[in-house]
């Protein structure tokens, strides 16, 4: 009944190298499932393709244009070399948000080490494209054009701080948001339990808050989405 027991990294295949831990846990097997049931459920909305298309079809074209257009306006007009890592992500994050929503699994969206690790990836993306197309003018992101040579030092920690800083709100953000939304639906959950016949009405509640989470496991998924877009939008379209 314990409220966080729900976020506990469990091994399921332990694994070590020289006091090393790599075993396989309950948050890499969903990030597996996630992955997996993300790409079934796309591939299966879509088969087969018609002219006019189904519901499924439908729905998946759709979404695709949706996160297209939040492409489009946050990384410009490069944005669709990009549409596949930038899709990518968001089905990976809601997949994950709305899996961690289901009796007896793993959000693994509320663990700051895989998160973490996705906000650092989109961010040394958007390093190495910035370097791509900017060359050594990239790191002018960190003494914009007109700033006195005699602040830089001043100047310099601050925005490389500020940069670094990038993948850890992005990282506080989602995880927060599951971790809260997952101890409430525990708590509601525990006291329908304990209450009997009597829960009947807190049970209507916890239903609703459900479907409550999972516009917020769609939502967060596309904040995440549109703050990577943008941190590649920066890259691409700093000053010269």
């Amino acid at each position: 009944m314990n409220p966080l027991h729900q976020f506990t990294v469990r091994p399921i295949v332990p694994f070590h190298v020289d006091g090393i831990n790599l075993s396989f846990t309950n948050s890499a097997l969903f990030m597996v499932l996630s992955a997996v049931a993300g790409v079934f459920i796309l591939w299966a909305m879509i088969r087969p393709q018609k002219q006019i298309p189904g519901t499924g079809q439908a729905l998946v074209e759709a979404l695709y244009r949706f996160i297209a257009a939040t492409a489009r306006d946050t990384i410009g007009g490069q944005y669709q070399a990009y549409i596949p890592f930038v899709f990518s992500v968001f089905v990976m994050i809601f997949m994950g948000n709305l899996l961690g929503l289901f009796p007896y699994s793993f959000t693994f969206t509320s663990q700051l080490a895989p998160i973490g690790a996705f906000a650092l990836m989109g961010l040394l993306i958007s390093a190495c494209v910035g370097i791509y197309h900017h060359r050594w003018h990239w790191f002018r992101t960190f003494l914009p054009k007109g700033i006195p040579v005699a602040i830089a030092p001043v100047v310099i920690p601050i925005e490389v701080i500020s940069f670094v800083a990038k993948p850890f709100s992005l990282t506080v953000r989602l995880v927060m948001n599951m971790i809260v939304g997952h101890i409430l639906l525990k708590i509601l959950a525990g006291f329908v339990f304990s209450s009997g016949l009597v829960g009947a009405f807190p049970l209507l509640f916890v239903m609703i808050m459900i479907l409550f989470e999972m516009g917020i496991a769609f939502l967060q998924a596309y904040i995440y989405t549109i703050l990577t877009s943008i941190y590649l939008g920066e890259a691409l379209n700093m000053h010269e």
